[in-house]
């Protein structure tokens, strides 16, 4: 099938924010975060001393990637997109480029990307790579320094600045180099065919460098879409702003709607504003009317279960979706 035509028919799929963060849960030394859950080191400047002890308790006894897959199809979701690297710097995948990943630097000693790949094959279902291309907080070079402030409150930069507080010294094209490129064609190279890079916050990357990674995509992966945060006009589609329902779509504009099912994308143990199935429902009917896909994300525990009131409510989903 051709690349755009799976999307254009796809309208609804699920990701998932997993990382080092959900052992956090939103909370660091008897506080609590407003924000969302996987910018808690951020939010609570923890040093990456301290961050990175995090990984020898990250054992997720409970993940089953079939369990996941299997839940996204019930919903009737037709395509996965999962975390590889979020803003933390933390691969949950075996690197070969940084030792700073699930495999390597915890007990689990396991490949969560590996197994979602296999399972997404024997299910039916797409395989797409959420990768943060320039925000990487375990990097002493990693990208969002030339902003500088930009938000109010605590979660207020992009960049580490209390582990690496110099950003007159810091070069994105050194973290780039080092880490992102050999990254991202791990991902590319390593699980088979990936439906789409969903990559996030370009806001570093030169021209140049965007290129380079879109080239890369293409190289590697002719079929595999790029969505249009890879930065500087790049893409093969739109992801739109985060929980934002667009109210058209241009005609044969491909465009996704990245949404939560609370309010947090990492997990928050004590979110607990979900949106019922009505909700979904409806959010899902005004996206695909206007030609935008539903992108609905859960955010797993520490132990590797998707919250029950998610799993609820997409049951119920499905159900409905079964029915019409």
């Amino acid at each position: 099938m051709d690349n755009k035509k799976w999307f254009q028919e796809a309208k609804f799929g699920m990701m998932i924010h997993w990382g080092l963060y959900a052992l956090l849960g939103g909370e660091w030394k008897g506080r609590r975060m407003d924000a969302i859950g996987e910018w808690a080191q951020e939010y609570f400047r923890i040093p990456g001393a301290e961050y990175r002890k995090l990984a020898a308790a990250f054992d997720p006894v409970f993940f089953d990637a079939e369990e996941w897959v299997l839940l996204a199809k019930r919903a009737g979701m037709k395509y996965v997109v999962f975390t590889s690297k979020h803003h933390d710097g933390f691969a949950m995948y075996h690197s070969k480029a940084s030792t700073y990943n699930v495999y390597d630097a915890t007990p689990f000693k396991r490949d969560p990307v590996e197994e979602l790949a296999y399972a997404c094959k024997k299910h039916g279902l797409k395989l797409g790579l959420y990768y943060s291309q320039d925000l990487d907080w375990a990097h002493p070079h990693g990208g969002g320094y030339t902003l500088g402030k930009v938000w109010c409150g605590d979660l207020a930069y992009l960049t580490n600045n209390w582990d690496y507080p110099d950003d007159d010294k810091k070069d994105y094209s050194i973290c780039f180099r080092e880490k992102i490129v050999p990254q991202v064609k791990e991902i590319l190279t390593s699980y088979g065919d990936l439906c789409l890079i969903w990559f996030d916050v370009p806001v570093t990357l030169k021209p140049e460098q965007t290129d380079e990674l879109y080239k890369m995509v293409k190289f590697y992966q002719p079929d595999c879409l790029v969505n249009s945060r890879i930065g500087n006009g790049y893409g093969d589609y739109e992801s739109a702003d985060d929980n934002a329902i667009p109210s058209n779509s241009a005609p044969g504009m491909l465009r996704e709607s990245p949404c939560t099912i609370n309010d947090t994308w990492g997990y928050k143990s004590f979110d607990n504003n979900w949106k019922s199935a009505d909700k979904i429902m409806e959010l899902k009917s005004r996206l695909n009317n206007n030609g935008i896909n539903y992108l609905l994300n859960v955010g797993p525990d520490p132990l590797g279960r998707i919250p029950g009131p998610s799993v609820d409510v997409l049951e119920e989903v499905g159900r409905r979706l079964s029915c019409v």
